[in-house]
């Protein structure tokens, strides 16, 4: 049977195509081409609502497009997100998402937050594909790279989901064509390879 990929588009913009997208694209062309069954989430044409407290957060009911998302995740063997890098972390909106589809119950068990529990997610694996404007190893360096960390460790691995691989794609809005075709190039290849 072959692996299942679940690539999730996090760029908050619906309406124009960013280097996000093509990123995505990238992975997604090369995972068909390496025999994989792929599918595609956009975050940004998704309709849900922020939670506002934790009493929502915990009810079983979710909307309809983020019941559809959890079943796309479920499917799923690989999870590849892809989201440009705002102030340091993700964008509101991939937060936001976040929050609303890995839910207790769905994503971990329980009593995970209190002591002894489990991610659901357990056999899962992912890819983080981040833009941003500055070289990624000043990002890694210099910041810690703590936005990805946080997602890594207090998210993705918490919800049973690893190995967690990441992507700094550095310079995302340089107007170097070859450098940016250096890493499409590059993403394909990951994509063909399914990690």
């Amino acid at each position: 049977m072959s692996k299942r990929i679940l690539v999730i588009q996090g760029h908050p913009d619906p309406e124009a195509s960013h280097y996000c997208h093509g990123l995505a694209a990238a992975y997604r062309k090369g995972a068909e081409a390496g025999g994989f069954t792929v599918e595609e989430l956009s975050v940004a044409q998704m309709d849900f609502a922020l939670l506002a407290s934790e009493s929502e957060w915990q009810q079983k009911e979710t909307a309809p497009d983020i019941a559809y998302a959890q079943e796309r995740i479920l499917q799923a063997d690989h999870l590849v997100l892809v989201f440009p890098l705002w102030m340091g972390t993700m964008p509101a909106l991939v937060k936001a998402f976040l929050e609303q589809v890995l839910r207790p119950g769905f994503a971990f068990d329980e009593q995970a937050r209190e002591g002894p529990g489990g991610g659901l997610l357990k056999g899962k694996s992912a890819r983080v594909i981040i833009t941003m404007g500055m070289p990624g190893f000043f990002y890694r360096w210099y910041f810690g790279a703590h936005g990805y960390r946080n997602l890594k460790r207090n998210i993705l691995k918490f919800c049973g989901i690893k190995p967690v691989r990441h992507c700094f794609v550095g310079l995302a809005g340089s107007k170097k064509p070859e450098g940016r075709q250096k890493w499409l190039e590059r993403i394909e290849l990951l994509g063909r390879r399914g990690v």
